[in-house]
């Protein structure tokens, strides 16, 4: 058995080109549930899939008719695998920047700490665009504010292990994480419920365009949405300083 019954592999999809089909069977290698979702894509990078997933069961593909975000595609897997009784799901990116080999190492970690979310820390290779790198170091830094320092050590990397349940009450809860902004929500929120934080490095490759690397990330409008989102997190942490300095003794004591 490659993976846990109780853990599957979501990998949300938007127009991914080429690099889809090998990020999935890469994932299948390394866990026997895997769960796509074809957020809308107009490119046709799923056709190649539906082949596998008749021939393999641990396959599973959703469809969105119009691209909802990566929010919105990673709810409809996790409501997905709640229904077939998963309770942890690995989220992890469909553009190969991920390192697959890794799967089992977070499912191993959450297996010891089913309580914890497991939350990966990106070890950037040479390729790594410095507007990229550098940027995130200011949305952790609000991030840390927002939790008084509760140990989210990335506030936006793509490759973690969540408990479902909890993580569709939050994203439930509220109107946006629904698209870039959703590694950030969820994480801080699933903090104030009191889910802790466990960080494993891993690395992280930026495939150029050359290699059929893809992003559909946008420097000024998505940046405009983490600058709106930190704000509301921020205002919201405000209000719960009590709840904070609480989650982080119960932090240090648990460290001890």
């Amino acid at each position: 058995m490659k993976s846990l019954d109780s853990h599957c592999v979501i990998i949300p999809s938007f127009n991914s080109g080429d690099l889809l089909r090998k990020t999935v069977l890469e994932a299948l290698q390394n866990c026997d549930s895997v769960i796509v979702v074809d957020d809308g894509s107009t490119d046709q990078s799923c056709e190649g899939l539906w082949g596998y997933q008749d021939s393999n069961n641990g396959l599973t593909i959703l469809t969105h008719e119009k691209n909802l975000g990566k929010g919105a595609a990673v709810i409809t897997g996790m409501s997905h695998a709640l229904q077939k009784g998963f309770s942890h799901a690995a989220v992890f990116d469909a553009d190969g920047q991920h390192y697959a080999a890794d799967l089992r190492r977070f499912m191993d970690q959450s297996r010891l700490h089913p309580e914890a979310m497991i939350l990966g820390v990106p070890i950037f290779d040479a390729e790594a665009p410095a507007l990229r790198v550098n940027g995130r170091l200011v949305g952790n830094w609000w991030t840390n504010l927002e939790t008084l320092w509760g140990g989210v050590r990335d506030s936006l990397y793509g490759f973690r292990v969540y408990p479902i349940e909890a993580s569709l009450q939050v994203m439930r809860s509220i109107k946006g994480g629904r698209r870039f902004d959703f590694d950030t929500q969820l994480a801080v929120r699933l903090y104030w419920k009191g889910i802790p934080p466990l960080n494993l490095d891993t690395p992280v490759t930026y495939k150029k365009r050359t290699q059929g690397g893809v992003t559909h990330f946008k420097y000024v409008r998505d940046n405009l949405l983490l600058v709106y989102v930190h704000t509301q997190l921020a205002l919201t942490a405000f209000t719960m300083i009590p709840r904070l300095l609480r989650l982080r003794s119960r932090r240090a004591l648990d460290s001890q």
